[in-house]
């Protein structure tokens, strides 16, 4: 994700969030050196976008949106699997978001990836909870494994 990025960036997330960041946020995000943000493109056009924030051992999935005209087709599995590489790349150790309570597919995805349930924000979204999932050990070769066959399940495809 560049600063020319962020006029796009910011139409998505107003689309997709009740309580969108500001373009302020994230031209912050885009300046912090333990930052790594990535926009998805179709033609052109930005359909997707994710963030990490690295501290240490650990990584942070700061966001994950997908065009709601451009779901149903891996994207957020993509985005996600370009996280954990970079998350990986950066030398963390464990992997940590929150996600709504009520976003059941949200949480299929992480899951699919690792992530476990390990507590509850409360009023996290200020309209709703969120539930804080962990993946610790990616740095391991089960957890390679693992992001391995999410993989090779998008060849299949």
């Amino acid at each position: 994700m560049r600063k020319r990025d962020l006029a796009a960036v910011q139409r998505l997330e107003e689309a997709i969030y009740p309580q969108p960041w500001s373009p302020g946020v994230f031209a912050e995000e885009l300046s912090l050196l333990n930052r790594h943000y990535l926009v998805m493109e179709d033609g052109g056009r930005i359909i997707g976008y994710g963030g990490l924030l690295l501290v240490a051992e650990d990584a942070h999935v700061t966001t994950v949106a997908v065009d709601p005209e451009a779901r149903r087709r891996t994207l957020g599995t993509r985005l996600m699997l370009a996280l954990v590489d970079a998350a990986t790349a950066a030398g963390a150790r464990h992997l940590t978001l929150e996600v709504r309570v009520s976003n059941e597919g949200a949480r299929r995805l992480y899951q699919r990836f690792g992530f476990a349930p390990v507590g509850v924000r409360k009023d996290y979204y200020r309209d709703e909870d969120a539930l804080v999932m962990w993946v610790t050990d990616i740095d391991t070769d089960e957890y390679v494994a693992r992001v391995d066959a999410v993989r090779t399940s998008l060849e299949d495809r």
